[in-house]
């Protein structure tokens, strides 16, 4: 994929991961932002015309200290969109992206084609509670966010040893910028208030997760499918909250069914 800067209105500048044609496609990333290697966009790029953006404070985006709210980050969404000059996209967000996306959404549901949320944030259920991936050591990502920890562990990394004492800095000095950017929309999820908002989801909407999520698990898309009028639910098997990357083939198949 090729990368590309934009500037929004608002001042962030933001890069973003463009390949393939067809209709538009954008992805929005969780909390972990994008991995070295993105094998799912890359399949979707043989069918549609996907663009990936980094939020602020992700890899080469800047301007994070310009978005405060969810309302903020909602906008940014469309900003982005609007400056990339697309007309009612396909819309995925992973994770703390499907919060982001789920709110674009609400905003203006009919400025969409389809949407998509995968393992998505923003519920809260208090039998069920989130485990706090804030207060997480290095060892465990792999462990909460994979069905299979081993190779959850490789991809989290890029290869790094995190026994070498230089690698486990760098590990965690990436790793904390981007959760300092995330605490600004997941923390503290049960006030944020998304259940309120979502009977004015009105896109077509299909919900997937990994059957194995142990970050978000599979009750919280019961709960979306509950709250949003046109919601449809597909498990995936042996996938864990990181689907997308865990389950490459099964998350665009997913995908590509959906949108046809």
């Amino acid at each position: 994929m090729k990368a590309n800067v934009i500037s929004t209105k608002r001042g962030t500048r933001i890069r973003v991961l463009e390949a393939g044609s067809g209709a538009p496609l954008v992805f929005l990333h969780g909390a972990g932002g994008l991995l070295a290697e993105n094998p799912f966009l890359d399949q979707l790029a043989g069918r549609y015309h996907v663009f990936a953006p980094e939020l602020p404070g992700y890899g080469e985006s800047t301007g994070d200290e310009l978005l405060e709210d969810m309302l903020d980050f909602a906008l940014h969404g469309w900003d982005v969109i609007g400056e990339l000059g697309l007309s009612r996209p396909h819309l995925i967000g992973h994770s703390m992206g499907g919060m982001i996306a789920a709110e674009m959404a609400c905003l203006a549901p009919r400025n969409l084609a389809r949407l998509v949320l995968v393992g998505s944030a923003g519920l809260w259920i208090d039998e069920q509670p989130i485990p706090d991936i804030f207060s997480f050591l290095p060892f465990e990502f792999a462990e909460v966010l994979f069905h299979d920890r081993a190779v959850g562990e490789a991809l989290l990394t890029g290869g790094l040893d995190l026994s070498n004492a230089d690698a486990l800095m760098e590990f965690y000095i990436a790793n904390t910028k981007r959760l300092a950017m995330a605490g600004k929309i997941l923390f503290p999820v049960p006030n944020r208030r998304l259940a309120k908002r979502l009977y004015r989801l009105t896109t077509p909407t299909l919900l997937l997760w990994g059957k194995s999520d142990r970050l978000v698990p599979p009750v919280y898309a019961d709960r979306f499918k509950a709250l949003i009028p046109h919601a449809e639910l597909e498990l995936v098997d042996a996938a864990g909250h990181m689907l997308p990357y865990e389950q490459p083939e099964a998350f665009v198949n997913a995908v590509r069914r959906f949108l046809s």
